[in-house]
């Protein structure tokens, strides 16, 4: 038998020595499969055939790691999301007030991100005077004049996936001035063309006070984004550090299947009868694997099929709804 090489770090075992010794992972032991004190106390400790052999000397049964996370019910899911979406009604109603001059609600397509805050939005101000939805895409000179238009105090600015601005540069550095905790927020515009306000058709000051209030509504996880190596990570995590930043924390399929329900229940489909609107339940809930989209707005396709086609609307909507292959 050819000499007994050790290890540099001879408390690292490979998986499969550990299995074949039946050693638990969590313990830490030399080559031989003694167990260590501790590694930096002795990192040198010699193999010794005598002192451990795992086919004549008995040893206790390794021990069974138990996971003890505890799994979510759809009561504690729906109790979840509830939270959030109060907790964004509640920041809505703060922009309003001009307190959270900046708030950020982060959350995957279909969940009622823009409904929630449209709601709000209209309780108070009805004639849409004060506040005004940008949806799509914006360049930085549309962004400036946006906010010239509403840089009044209790005015409200939303921006709906308008997720180019967080990809650029120069828009970020506008954002971050505008959503800054001072007292004064100061947008400036020095570059050499000039912008002009499409309702008076005057110039826009290069540089302007901004006193109104800013909410995003964006698919993007910024939280992730701004921890990650992405030259624009930096930004990200000024403009988060600066607002209100919430995450609806909806990730799973499971999760989108128990705010549907939820949303049903608070009268989505309410325009239809108890059992047609089961029937969209029940439609979701089985072939939600096979859905192209699960949101509230799928929810909604199959609702509108159901009343319009009682009696082949089951046909339609996996034709049409779901991934056919």
């Amino acid at each position: 038998m050819g000499a007994i090489r050790v290890a540099k770090h001879p408390w690292r075992l490979t998986r499969r020595r550990r299995e074949a010794l039946g050693i638990p992972y969590d313990v830490i032991v030399n080559y031989a499969g003694l167990p260590l004190a501790d590694p930096l106390v002795d990192p040198t400790a010699k193999y010794d055939p005598n002192a451990f052999n795992p086919v004549e000397q008995p040893r206790e049964a390794p021990v069974n790691h138990v996971n003890f996370t505890i799994k979510e019910t759809d009561e504690d899911i729906a109790a979840r999301i509830n939270e959030r979406f109060e907790i964004t009604e509640t920041l809505v109603e703060s922009s309003i007030a001009g307190d959270a001059t900046a708030v950020i609600i982060s959350g995957g397509p279909g969940l009622g991100k823009s409904h929630t805050v449209t709601k709000v939005l209209k309780e108070w101000d009805k004639e849409a005077e004060r506040h005004v939805f940008v949806k799509g895409y914006a360049r930085a000179t549309g962004l400036v004049k946006m906010l010239y238009a509403y840089r009044q105090a209790n005015t409200v600015l939303v921006f709906d996936d308008c997720d180019n601005l967080f990809k650029d540069e120069l828009s970020m550095n506008i954002l971050k001035a505008v959503c800054d905790t001072s007292e004064s927020r100061v947008v400036s515009w020095l570059s050499e063309g000039k912008l002009v306000d499409e309702e008076t058709g005057e110039n826009i000051p290069r540089q302007f006070e901004f006193c109104g209030s800013t909410i995003f509504l964006t698919n993007l996880d910024l939280a992730a984004m701004a921890k990650s190596s992405h030259k624009m990570a930096a930004h990200w995590e000024a403009l988060m550090s600066r607002g209100y930043y919430v995450d609806l924390s909806i990730k799973s399929k499971r999760d989108y299947l128990v705010r549907i329900r939820q949303v049903i229940q608070q009268g989505m489909l309410d325009g239809m009868k108890d059992h047609e609107q089961q029937d969209v339940m029940d439609f979701i809930e089985d072939n939600y694997m096979k859905l192209q989209e699960i949101s509230i707005r799928t929810a909604i396709k199959i609702a509108k099929v159901r009343r319009n086609n009682p009696n082949n609307w089951e046909r339609i909507c996996k034709l049409t709804c779901c991934v056919n292959r």
